[in-house]
């Protein structure tokens, strides 16, 4: 999926909205940012972590960084999140072209995916409710192929 902004864009965003928080600009912050743009793919916060701690070993950073950099990444709309109820959340690049996703029940994978069909169905049903969509999330669950096969 296409990325709408470059990074130095977002990270300057990222920077403004640290200070508009009452935060402090951290490489650790940063280094959370930067793994979720230059990765594609769908993180747990352990994920995360772990990648920082593999990819930068003299950069000390705590899990709980992690998540409370992901809660203000997620409020402002820079990663957004598949919610795996018990098992917690998966968070991508909230910045890319619009997609939903297939998501396996067994091995956890996630296909993304578009479908002009359903786009158009989804504007159509909020029209017939006179309902002003804003936006919307759509998550099929269920068993990829891999998984039938075993």
């Amino acid at each position: 999926m296409k990325i709408e902004k470059e990074y130095k864009e977002i990270l300057e965003d990222f920077k403004k909205l640290l200070k508009s928080s009452n935060l402090k600009y951290t490489k650790q912050r940063e280094l959370i940012l930067q793994i979720i743009y230059d990765n594609d793919g769908h993180f747990t916060p352990e994920n995360i972590y772990n990648l920082i701690k593999m990819s930068y070993p003299e950069v000390k950073i705590g899990i709980a960084t992690v998540y409370r950099t992901l809660t203000l990444l997620e409020e402002a709309e820079i990663v957004s999140s598949i919610s795996f109820g018990s098992q917690g959340k998966k968070y991508e690049f909230g910045l890319k072209e619009h997609h939903d996703h297939l998501v396996c029940l067994k091995c956890g994978g996630i296909e993304e995916f578009l479908d002009k069909t359903i786009e158009k169905q989804q504007e159509e049903i909020a029209k017939k409710f006179n309902f002003k969509m804003t936006n919307h999330i759509m998550k099929i669950t269920g068993i990829c192929s891999a998984c039938q096969a075993k």
